[in-house]
C-alpha cells in the first residue's frame, strides 16, 4: 500500500554527514540516482544538513527503507573512499513516521517542516535560498542554467556523479554547479497541487514548527555559519594560535581555547562545536567550561 512517509535521519553527534560543497553535491546526485532505482517511490521533498537529512517520500513501506538505506549506504561508500573514514552511517538510525491520510494538511506541514530545517538554523532566511534540496523547487518560474544528462558522454557523466549508474534518464538536467536538478525527478506538480498556491505554501512553512523554533530561540540574533565553514577553519586556527595542524594535536589545555575561540569567531553553540571537532556534546561543555 502507497503512503506518505517523513522520513528522518538520526543526528549524528560526532560526525558531519557533508564536509564540503562537493559532498552536498554528491548527496544530491545520489539523491537522484535512488529516485532512478526506486520508479516505485515519489520523491515530494528532502533537504540535506550537515549531520543528518529528511526526507518526505511517497510508496510502499518496504521500498521506502529499501530507497534510504541504499542511499546512506552509497554515501557511506563515497566518504570511506574520500576520507577514510568507515562505516559513518551503518548504526545511524531512521525514524519513520506515516504521514496521515486522514488529515487534510498533513502533507502541507510535513513539506514545511523539512523545507524549514535550514531557516530554523540560521544558514539563510528562507527556504529557496537552500541548494541541497527541495526549497526551490516548487512554484519557480526560473527557466534552470542546465544540461541534459544526455549531453554527457559516459565518462564525462561518471565523473560528475560520482556513480557509474546507467539509469538515470537522458532527459533530467544536471546544473552547472554539478548536480542533478530535484525538479527532474521530484513529484512537482503533485507538490503544488497540494499547496495550490505560492501564498498557501509561504503560510505553511512560516507557521510550521520549525519557523516557531527559528522566532523563540534566544540566539535568533545571532550570526551563523555552516558547519562545513567552521570545519575549514579549524585547522588554520590550529596553526595560526597553537603551531598544529588539527584538533586532535591540541593538548588538554589548547583544546579549550581553541573551542572558546570558535565560538567567539563564528557565534557557534555547543553542538555545532562537537560536531566540528568530533566530540561528544557533555566532552565539549566540559572543555568550554573548564578553565
Amino acid at each position: 500500500m502507497k503512503r506518505g512517509y517523513l522520513i528522518t535521519t538520526e543526528h549524528l553527534e560526532k560526525m558531519l554527514w557533508f564536509r564540503s560543497t562537493e559532498d552536498y553535491k554528491v548527496g544530491m546526485n545520489y539523491v537522484a540516482i535512488q529516485a532512478a532505482l526506486h520508479p516505485n517511490v515519489s520523491v515530494l521533498g528532502f533537504v540535506l544538513m550537515s549531520n543528518h537529512v529528511h526526507f518526505v517520500l511517497k510508496g510502499a513501506y518496504d521500498d521506502i527503507v529499501a530507497f534510504i538505506n541504499q542511499f546512506k549506504t552509497r554515501y557511506a561508500e563515497y566518504v570511506w573512499h574520500n576520507y577514510g573514514i568507515s562505516e559513518l552511517l551503518k548504526k545511524n538510525k531512521l525514524d519513520i513516521k506515516v504521514i496521515d491520510p486522514a488529515d487534510d494538511e498533513s502533507l502541507e506541514r510535513v513539506l514545511a517542516y523539512v523545507q524549514m530545517n535550514p531557516v530554523a538554523a540560521n544558514i539563510c532566511s528562507q527556504p529557496t535560498q537552500y541548494p541541497w534540496g527541495t526549497g526551490n523547487t516548487f512554484f519557480n518560474v526560473e527557466v534552470p542554467v542546465a544540461k541534459h544528462i544526455g549531453d554527457f558522454s559516459k565518462n564525462a557523466l561518471r565523473k560528475v556523479i560520482h556513480s557509474e549508474c546507467d539509469c538515470l534518464p537522458k532527459e533530467w538536467l544536471i546544473s552547472v554547479s554539478g548536480y542533478i536538478l530535484p525538479q527532474s525527478y521530484v513529484d512537482v506538480i503533485g507538490v503544488e497541487n497540494c499547496f495550490r498556491s505560492p501564498k498557501r505554501m509561504n503560510y505553511f512553512n512560516y507557521n510550521s514548527s520549525k519557523a516557531r523554533k527559528r522566532i523563540e530561540s534566544s540566539e535568533d540574533s545571532l550570526p551563523s555559519f555552516r558547519d562545513e565553514s567552521i570545519l575549514m577553519a579549524v585547522p588554520d586556527l590550529c596553526r595560526t594560535l597553537f603551531h598544529k595542524h588539527s584538533f586532535e594535536q591540541l593538548d588538554s589545555l589548547e583544546q579549550p581555547e581553541l573551542l572558546r575561540q570558535l565560538r567567539f569567531r563564528f557565534s557557534a553553540d555547543v553542538g555545532q562545536l562537537a560536531r566540528v571537532c568530533g566530540l561528544t556534546y557533555s566532552e565539549t561543555a566540559r572543555l568550554l567550561d573548564s578553565e
